[in-house]
């Protein structure tokens, strides 16, 4: 069924109850406690409960793996809703964990009166029901087999803050993980509010620059407001107060001011909002090669070896991520304003849609090379690569050809091209993608992002200047210097001390300590 057959619940035994102030530090005193702690509890037990959605699966995943390696004594469950077969792809993220996660794959939940092919979003919303039954009973169970372990914490992804009152129930720690900026977060911490002060085009969000409306994720659009999917959203938001605290994948240098925002309001009413955790950022450090289109193990693909022969910073890298796809027509415009750039480029490319720009993740049965333009492949010879459906982001973007990114602004891919230091074309699609654009070109001034005319079709002639703009125009190179120095402070938010690290150190503690 794709991408979005296996979710994941992550459960962790240890969480801490105090956010990330600025400048905070782990003090000696407090890693001679943790030191302490340690010693008195042989381990302690933390679950992962995330949705079935790919994206989601990994990004949570990450976390885990962090926090395994920096405590090798915190125990970790990932409890994964399935429906029917299993997806290659995700069951792939679960291989060669460290012996300190488990996962825990539930009974598949039945979907048959569900159309054929539902909308994505729907079929997520449907998934997480029926699953939260076998959630709770395999939380039950786990709560009661490990006494001797210490079930500490629950850790849920942001679409499925149900289970939250499950932890309550059980007296546990819980914790919504969170994968986007803190300015969506903000907005999601602050229904109420933004409720009643939305105008017609623009929205002011504690902490954050002015974004337009037209930005933001299309259920809290003016024109979903009385939409059932929109009080799906102020009712999913309410639930972030039963947590003890968000644990966000990002880190504080990158939206200064929005997380100081958080912070001033933290605390420990009703009416305050949870404690903030940036813990990012957490990126796939490797690939899950499942797809049948790949090589051997240890092979060099086709495209790397094509990339070691481009100039340094020459070659512009286009990818929509996991599932992201376009319209015939946009499909058209978009290599035919690739050619028109005259710019070395590395494409992946799935079949366009009729209308969802939403697709599948596993490989189909069309060739995607059979929708592009006639005498695309002769014309670009030498000037471009095109992949079917998919290629090694990780190793792509660490490839020193590699100067600009053409994305669909999805979080995974924005993270990983900051700390590989590439500048962006911001190009979103759909969720929250758009205010993530506006973040990286409005706010940090990292991306471009192509206007697409009164259609909604960005043209051929737009897309060739963006991209030149962005690879050898003199505004691609100050872009460029902004995103090394960001590149600069993601990857100090990394090191031993720091920022991010010393976050998760100390949720490590709380945990710890709640298990003694």
């Amino acid at each position: 069924m794709g991408f979005y057959d296996v979710g994941v619940l992550f459960v962790i035994a240890a969480v801490a109850n105090r956010g990330l102030d600025e400048g905070n530090i782990v003090s000696v005193e407090m890693l001679s406690e943790l030191t302490c702690v340690s010693r008195t509890c042989a381990k302690v037990t933390h679950v992962k409960i995330s949705v079935p959605l790919y994206s989601h699966t990994r990004t949570i995943l990450e976390f885990c793996k962090r926090l395994a390696h920096l405590h090798q004594d915190i125990h970790i469950t990932c409890i994964n809703p399935t429906v029917k077969s299993s997806c290659n792809d995700v069951k792939a993220l679960f291989e060669n964990l460290p012996p300190n996660i488990d996962s825990m794959f539930l009974p598949p939940v039945n979907l048959d009166d569900m159309p054929e092919k539902p909308h994505i979003p729907i079929l997520v919303h449907a998934t997480i029901t029926s699953s939260l039954p076998s959630i709770y009973n395999a939380l039950k169970t786990l709560h009661c087999s490990s006494n001797s372990i210490g079930l500490t914490s629950i850790v849920v992804d942001v679409l499925i803050t149900q289970v939250l009152p499950m932890a309550n129930e059980l007296n546990v720690l819980s914790y919504v993980y969170f994968s986007s900026t803190a300015m969506l977060l903000s907005l999601c911490l602050y229904p109420s509010t933004f409720d009643k002060t939305i105008s017609c085009e623009t929205v002011e969000i504690p902490g954050c620059m002015l974004i337009h409306t037209t930005d933001l994720p299309d259920p809290v659009q003016n024109r979903f407001r009385c939409s059932e999917e929109y009080k799906v959203f102020l009712e999913g938001n309410k639930r972030f107060y039963l947590a003890d605290g968000v644990i966000i994948n990002s880190f504080f240098d990158l939206e200064p001011e929005t997380f100081r925002a958080l912070q001033e309001n933290k605390g420990t009413s009703s009416t305050s909002i949870p404690h903030v955790y940036p813990v990012g950022p957490l990126v796939q450090e490797g690939s899950c090669e499942t797809h049948e289109s790949q090589g051997n193990e240890g092979e060099t693909h086709e495209y790397m070896r094509w990339l070691d022969k481009q100039e340094q910073n020459s070659v512009l890298y286009v990818s929509f991520g996991s599932a992201g796809t376009l319209t015939h027509d946009q499909f058209n415009e978009l290599a035919l304003g690739l050619e028109l750039s005259g710019v070395k480029f590395l494409w992946v490319i799935r079949p366009p849609q009729k209308l969802e720009m939403i697709g599948d993740l596993s490989v189909g049965h069309e060739d995607p090379l059979e929708f592009l333009p006639n005498g695309f492949l002769e014309r670009t010879k030498g000037q471009g690569f095109v992949v079917p459906y998919w290629a090694d982001q990780i190793e792509i973007l660490g490839h020193g050809a590699i100067g600009g990114f053409l994305c669909h602004c999805g979080w995974n891919s924005m993270l990983e091209s900051t700390l590989h230091g590439i500048p962006i074309v911001a190009w979103p699609l759909y969720a929250d993608q758009k205010m993530i654009a506006a973040l990286f070109s409005d706010g940090l001034k990292v991306a471009l992002r192509p206007k697409p005319n009164e259609k909604g079709i960005v043209g051929r002639g737009v897309v060739a200047e963006v991209i030149k703009n962005i690879l050898v125009g003199e505004e691609g190179k100050e872009i460029q210097q902004r995103m090394k120095r960001l590149q600069d402070v993601a990857i100090d938010a990394l090191k031993e001390d720091g920022s991010s690290t010393r976050t998760i150190t100390q949720l490590a503690l709380k945990w710890k300590r709640s298990a003694v």
